[in-house]
């Protein structure tokens, strides 16, 4: 299967940060947003899951959500998760299937990470899966420009400069 018809199989549609995605689950539970970080307002589902496909020359653009988000690898090529923590530590990990080269079926990026993703072959795809929790709602997320994440983080403005939009 390539991935025009796993986009059309799933029902993809086009997401902010780049590629493809399709909410699959929302818990009908709620929970107050008053229990989680300060500034936090309305209620959450307790956990949500998304498909999300990236092709060829696709990439996620840096962003970061409130939330810890899990990744979950289901098909094509390797996912290159490149990470921008607090304190300025970069980092980047491959989802995949090739265990003995260190690639993992899921990974957690923890809540208030910048984050973005690539392929790692540029011509291929690949199908993940991405779990949040509490739920994920979009008063949670956060895109920011390319000049203020190089201003914050200009040790990583190569990265930064390659993974944003603008």
């Amino acid at each position: 299967m390539n991935s025009r018809e796993i986009i059309k199989n799933l029902n993809l549609t086009v997401h902010p940060e780049g590629g493809y995605y399709k909410e699959n689950y929302r818990s009908k539970g709620l929970i107050n947003a008053n229990n989680f970080w300060q500034g936090a307002k309305g209620k959450r589902n307790f956990s949500t899951g998304i498909y999300f496909l990236l092709e060829k020359e696709q990439f996620s653009a840096f962003h970061k959500i409130k939330q810890d988000e899990m990744w979950h690898y289901y098909m094509g090529t390797t996912l290159l998760l490149h990470m921008i923590d607090k304190d300025g530590n970069y980092k980047t990990i491959k989802i995949g299937k090739n265990l003995e080269k260190g690639e993992f079926f899921q990974y957690v990026v923890p809540a208030n990470t910048w984050f973005a993703s690539e392929l790692i072959d540029k011509k291929d795809f690949v199908l993940c899966g991405c779990t949040v929790s509490p739920g994920f709602d979009f008063e949670d997320f956060e895109m920011s420009s390319r000049e203020e994440l190089i201003k914050h983080y200009p040790k990583h403005a190569k990265a930064i400069n390659s993974l944003t939009h603008h």
